[in-house]
């Protein structure tokens, strides 16, 4: 019952963030999840790989949402969602057979790293002096491709990597963020899945399906899904701004204590 507690509060948060900030629920989830699955008997030995499968599986689920209200408000740039998308792919199933072949430690030093620098890119975030509309296609799929694999290799939908780029290609901000919301569908599907099939011989438990747990994952969508429209009413009141620095000083602490306590 503990378990299951933590799972419901932690996917609260992660929607009401997902909904109030735009940013996806990762950086949330998979510290806790860090935490609480050694108590479900998950070993050490994978329990980044554990908590960064089901992150991604969570986003499966709750991108949804997000995606379909850009889409319904037409702010997803279709031309370039699919000129993003095979490139995403293929860097997040590559991102699963990266982190089978790497240790937990290892992983977790690089979900530190991600999340110290993703608080330092919100703190600094600002609009491209000079954008272009362009497509130099062999640049959006090398991108892509970087952004699938670096968003698979720490449990996040890539939200906050595809909108700077696609700033930088001359869209709008509403674009670039309804674009991004899109993306991160195929993303998260394309990371659970290589996550799921190559944990599938680390028979650690029979709720599991490789990588992801499923009492984790279907305790997280449940509450995640109620929130996260609540927070996007939210944004249209509370200072979002203000709060993405909060939350970036929360990252900043995240990402320091996961390096010590896996490098240290």
């Amino acid at each position: 019952m503990y378990e299951w507690t933590i799972y419901l509060i932690v996917g609260g948060l992660a929607g009401l963030l997902a909904g109030l900030l735009g940013i996806g629920g990762g950086f949330v989830i998979v510290p806790a999840l860090i935490l609480v699955l050694p108590m479900s008997g998950v070993p050490e030995a994978i329990v980044m790989h554990v908590a960064i499968g089901t992150s991604l599986a969570t986003i499966c689920v709750t991108s949804i949402s997000s995606f379909s209200a850009h889409h319904k408000r037409g702010s997803v740039n279709w031309q370039y969602f699919r000129l993003l998308t095979p490139g995403i792919v293929l860097g997040a199933i590559g991102s699963g057979l990266i982190a089978d072949y790497l240790s937990s430690q290892w992983l977790g030093a690089i979900f530190g790293i991600g999340a110290i620098l993703m608080a330092v890119q919100i703190l600094l975030a600002r609009q491209p002096s000079s954008a272009q509309e362009h497509q130099n296609k062999t640049l959006l799929f090398s991108s892509s491709a970087a952004i699938g694999c670096a968003s698979g290799l720490v449990g996040i939908g890539g939200g906050s990597l595809v909108v700077p780029l696609m700033l930088r290609f001359g869209q709008s901000i509403t674009r670039a963020v309804g674009t991004a919301a899109a993306c991160g569908l195929p993303l998260a599907v394309a990371g659970a899945v290589s996550y799921a099939i190559v944990g599938w011989d680390r028979e650690f438990s029979q709720l599991a399906i490789g990588y992801i747990y499923l009492p984790a994952f279907l305790g997280i969508i449940l509450t995640s899904i109620l929130t996260a429209p609540l927070g996007a009413r939210l944004a249209h009141w509370l200072p979002a701004e203000q709060l993405k620095k909060v939350f970036a000083a929360f990252l900043l602490i995240i990402g320091i204590r996961i390096c010590i306590k896996f490098l240290g």
